[in-house]
């Protein structure tokens, strides 16, 4: 089954930069699989961070927009959330996801990695 595990969360001062990863397997692949961040604030709904498709586009939140990018390594099946110029309304439990477009890129949910920016 798919699974999705994500890593490299924690605490920074704002302005600073954070690089999250995720690791795919169960059968997610670059091919069949778009990918994407989500995040959730306390008290807030969840929303789309970042999305990479199979043909490489890219989409993202006017928030995080030249501040966030979005990246994947098919060889060893890890995708990755370059976070920079962080900011306190960065704040939130960060999730990795992958599913077909109708899906939005996310049929299938990661567990989450804390994001804290002070």
């Amino acid at each position: 089954h798919v699974q999705l595990v994500e890593s490299g969360g924690g605490t920074v001062r704002a302005g600073g930069s954070l690089r999250l990863s995720c690791s795919a397997s169960g059968g997610v692949t670059y091919s069949k699989h778009c990918m994407g961040w989500f995040r959730q604030a306390t008290g807030k709904e969840r929303e789309v961070v970042a999305r990479i498709y199979s043909d490489g586009r890219t989409h993202y939140a006017d928030s995080v927009q030249g501040r966030f990018a979005i990246s994947r390594v098919d060889a060893n099946n890890t995708l990755y959330l370059q976070m920079d110029h962080l900011k306190p309304e960065d704040t939130a439990m960060y999730f990795c996801t992958a599913g077909s477009e109708v899906s939005g890129c996310s049929g299938y949910w990661g567990q989450g990695t804390q994001v804290t920016v002070s």
